[in-house]
């Protein structure tokens, strides 16, 4: 039985295999971009901080919120305290576009990260392209030389790199490609369970000097306080903001001492 991931991963690749873009091309466009804003700068001052996320839907809940307005929604966050803001992309199974991601953009100062499956170098490229600041590079879905690879490109675009992983093995080979934003994602993508003890568990093994971003399973304030006592400089969060009546308060109370 395929799994979520398995579908998910499959997708990409074949429209990555059908994209007949020259990467240099590409290259050369973002060559003339002036500086991305400064993702990881934002996640790594004095206190903790949201990565707060525009999300319509997902493979295992379904519609969360489908007639969201980015641009407004972001604006609440930024409202709120949110110190980067993430869009997802993905089309069929998020309900997500590149179209989202510059309506963020355009609506707020905040540094944008693209939350997508990334599994080429053109995905790399089309990421600084639409006008995100961070790609996401996720150690599950790509091999050791993939992995380098695009971490090394995004740096030479001007993007910060949010490096996903779910275990101790994930965070070792995301801290040999050089990763200094590590993001332990709570949500198995084999089954999108939760292990809400997951980051506090394999956030230990993310060195010294590399900003650690707890992902996925933040439910409310308490979580956040755990996740940022732990060790966590922020936590990336979705389904509860999307879903909350006053998405301002939301965010702030996620940034409140515990």
């Amino acid at each position: 039985m395929a799994t979520y991931l398995d579908a998910i991963l499959s997708r990409h690749r074949a429209e990555a295999a059908a994209d007949t873009r020259s990467t240099a091309d590409l290259s050369s466009r973002v060559a003339s971009l002036g500086p991305a804003r400064d993702f990881r700068a934002a996640l790594a001052g004095s206190g903790p901080s949201v990565i707060a996320e525009v999300k319509r839907r997902s493979p295992s809940r379904g519609d969360l919120h489908p007639e969201l307005d980015p641009g407004r929604l972001a604006q609440q966050y930024a409202a709120g305290g949110a110190g980067c803001i993430s869009v997802l992309t993905d089309r069929e199974g998020f309900g997500g576009s590149p179209e989202d991601l510059r309506a963020v953009r355009s609506a707020v100062s905040l540094p944008v990260l693209r939350k997508d499956f990334t599994v080429s170098a053109n995905d790399v490229l089309d990421t600084r392209l639409m006008g995100a600041d961070c790609v996401l590079l996720i150690v599950a879905a790509l091999d050791g030389g993939e992995l380098e690879h695009y971490h090394g490109l995004a740096v030479e675009a001007g993007l910060a790199v949010l490096v996903e992983t779910h275990d101790e093995t994930e965070v070792d080979r995301a801290v040999a490609v050089g990763a200094d934003i590590i993001g332990v994602n709570q949500r198995d993508l084999v089954t999108f369970e939760v292990d809400h003890d997951r980051a506090v568990r394999v956030g230990g093994a993310i060195p010294e000097g590399v900003v650690k971003v707890a992902e996925s399973g933040v439910r409310g304030p308490g979580d956040a306080a755990r996740l940022f006592a732990a060790g966590f400089q922020a936590v990336l969060v979705g389904e509860s903001l999307v879903t909350a009546e006053d998405a301002t308060s939301a965010v702030r109370s996620l940034l409140a001492p515990g």
